[in-house]
């Protein structure tokens, strides 16, 4: 049988792991210099924990776990005969793979209230899963680095967002541009055209906005049955982007306004700040989950069309659906697979990312082979990355190994290296050599 992976997923060789971990470090970097703590939560949650969290498009994409055993046994047979796979499913699945890091977090917030201190900041770094269309810069697997702060209605944790959103990019090396909203403002818009209780059927199709365009909105809310006149005037709005403008079209709306207000008090916050990045106030920005309820962020790369890298927003009522009323939140979310596809394209990597080992300790004997173990290992105690050929073999394919895995110096032990206590030390990329004693040979490499 031919070996295979599924589908969404991908293995990553050692070059590509360390790039990745180059970007969750800078971002783990900015976490905890803002003061978040890391948690982690487990890989499957209770299906009733996840299922009406992110709308019916979201549900559809959950993964479902089968029950241990004969899961057929249990299972409801009527919906099985009818082959209803939506009432079945409950019958032959209690857990499902995380969405995001997002709603078990406002779990383990419910679950773990009494031995945390409010207001609660944590970070967490680790993957998730959908069952979407797999696509360049979409995968059924992927990770998220999230930040969130519970227990606090402080719009300074937006604004908190925002500095920490421009220093990440800005530490990558990625231009960006950062587009805010508030939900408040869209709900204010579902007032002005006439259907306040419309407002999650409309988020969900202006959130693809970006994806159909103007035109492909238009049909979509056709179906939906909005009337034209409705249409026209959303669209009309959507297209306000000044929140002075905005606020003179929404006087009607007391949460319109209160929207506005809370972007105002944001950016207030910047006020003598210098950000790398451009921040754009977008009101046709949605994000289409249904649980934010204020500031909403996005990210995209600027001179690339690649989808958004970063996604948040404020949750006012996502700890109340497990039992814990009152507690706000707020938090953003990172998009490592596209930023890691971004940077490539645009060649962003350090170039020294690649190098595991410092130096290749090379033995043409036996004897030799023992002393480059005792020299490796007193490198090792001293920090020094570093790695033994594993067999005295001949030396032209011990160097082409060097040269193949990419290794910086190379340091050859015969026998009359042996006898003097002296070591050639080769340098690979300028093929100068030198010899060198076992103390220098340590200084050297730790220049």
């Amino acid at each position: 049988m031919k070996p295979g992976i599924p589908k969404g997923t991908r293995d990553f060789i050692p070059s590509e792991v360390y790039r990745r971990q180059y970007i969750f470090d800078i971002i783990k970097t900015l976490f905890e210099r803002y003061g978040y703590q890391p948690i982690e939560t487990p890989v499957m949650e209770n299906l009733e924990t996840l299922t009406g969290k992110y709308g019916d498009e979201g549900d559809k994409l959950l993964f479902k776990v089968l029950n241990n055993g004969d899961f057929l046994s249990k299972a409801d047979k009527d919906a099985l005969s009818r082959l209803d796979s939506q009432k079945l499913v409950h019958s032959i699945a209690r857990r499902g793979l995380r969405y995001d890091l997002t709603v078990p977090f406002a779990r383990f917030v419910t679950m773990h209230q009494h031995e945390i201190t409010m207001p609660f900041k944590r970070y967490a770094i680790q993957p998730v899963w959908r069952a979407d269309r797999p696509q360049k810069g979409r995968y059924q697997e992927f990770y998220q680095c999230d930040v969130d702060v519970v227990g606090t209605d402080s719009l300074i944790c937006e604004a908190e967002y925002l500095r920490i959103i421009d220093q990440v990019f800005k530490n990558l090396g990625l231009d960006v541009v950062i587009y805010l909203n508030n939900r408040k403002i869209l709900a204010g818009i579902a007032e002005e055209i006439g259907t306040p209780n419309r407002l999650n059927e409309m988020t969900v199709i202006i959130d693809k906005m970006d994806k159909i365009g103007e035109e492909g909105v238009h049909k979509e809310l056709s179906k939906m049955e909005f009337s034209e006149s409705q249409i026209t005037r959303l669209l009309s709005l959507l297209s306000m982007d000044d929140l002075q403008t905005m606020q003179d079209s929404l006087k009607g709306s007391e949460i319109g306004q209160k929207g506005i207000s809370e972007m105002q008090e944001v950016l207030s916050y910047l006020d003598g700040l210098y950000l790398h990045n451009e921040v754009v106030t977008k009101v046709s920005l949605a994000r289409g989950l249904n649980y934010y309820t204020g500031c909403i962020f996005e990210v995209s790369a600027k001179d690339i069309e690649f989808g958004s890298l970063l996604g948040g927003g404020r949750y006012d009522n996502l700890t109340g659906v497990f039992g814990l009323k009152g507690v706000s939140g707020v938090g953003i979310s990172f998009g490592v697979e596209r930023i890691y596809d971004v940077m490539e394209m645009k060649d962003l990597f350090p170039s020294e990312l690649a190098q595991s080992i410092k130096v290749l300790f090379v033995a043409l004997d036996e004897a030799s082979h023992k002393r480059a173990f005792f020299l490796a290992e007193n490198c090792r105690m001293k920090g020094i990355s570093c790695d033994v050929y594993p067999d005295p073999v001949k030396i032209k394919k011990q160097m082409k190994y060097a040269d193949q895995i990419g290794v910086k110096h190379v340091v050859v032990i015969g026998s009359e290296e042996l006898k003097s206590d002296k070591y050639t030390f080769r340098d690979m990329q300028s093929g100068d050599q030198e010899l060198l004693g076992q103390d220098e040979l340590v200084q050297k490499l730790l220049m």
